[in-house]
């Protein structure tokens, strides 16, 4: 009995240093003028969110589907469809992969909009708070769903501009762990097996509706 117990508390505690270890921890860098304005101007757009597709439908088609996936992880159907949309609308507007960004959420905070990791990553997206002072304002709440999404879609952007369009490289970078694979690989099975979303398919049913 005592071993089974023994056992259990060393799982859970296994648990919780692999959550840990995937919380984001951004680490601060000096951006030059010009990439420090292209970024501020991009956290000072008012825009308010929307899907962005071609054809209304499969933005509603995508919208249902995205938010029968989460249902269990967030109950609330107003607010999945609140991040769902602010989550499309902030990968779109970056030129992101959405699935891809719904894949790092997933990593980073399970959806949790006021996760905060042992480091002081923030809100859905882990967004560590020297970005505030470095392209945004103390003011600003990165617990808040709209704020947090866009800091972080606009951080990874910055870190695939870095790394060329690199992928593996720019997730390694946005968690703090450039040149290991264990968080790139996480992101990439969350996005390509949760949160895979098959555009072509979804238009074509579109079109014979």
């Amino acid at each position: 009995m005592v071993m089974k117990a023994q056992r259990l508390f060393l799982s859970m505690v296994l648990a919780c240093t692999a959550l840990a270890a995937h919380a984001g921890a951004q680490r601060e860098e000096a951006l030059s003028s010009s990439v420090q304005s292209t970024m501020q101007r991009s956290i000072a757009d008012g825009a308010q969110p929307r899907l962005v597709f071609a054809d209304p439908r499969e933005g509603e088609a995508w919208l249902a589907e995205m938010s029968e996936r989460l249902a269990k992880r967030i109950p609330d159907e107003f607010m999945r469809r609140k991040i769902l949309v602010a989550a499309h609308y902030e990968a779109t507007r970056a030129g992101l992969d959405p699935q891809m960004v719904l894949g790092l959420i997933h990593v980073e905070s399970g959806f949790n909009r006021y996760a905060l990791s042992p480091v002081g990553a923030r809100g859905l997206m882990q967004v560590m708070p020297f970005w505030q002072r470095l392209i945004g304002s103390p003011g600003q709440s990165l617990f808040d769903i709209h704020t947090n999404l866009r800091y972080g879609c606009t951080i990874l952007r910055h870190y695939l501009d870095i790394e060329n369009g690199d992928v593996f490289r720019a997730l390694g970078r946005y968690n703090g762990s450039l040149g290991r694979a264990e968080y790139p690989n996480l992101v990439y099975g969350a996005w390509k097996n949760r949160y895979a979303w098959d555009a072509k398919a979804a238009t074509q049913q579109v079109a014979q509706r």
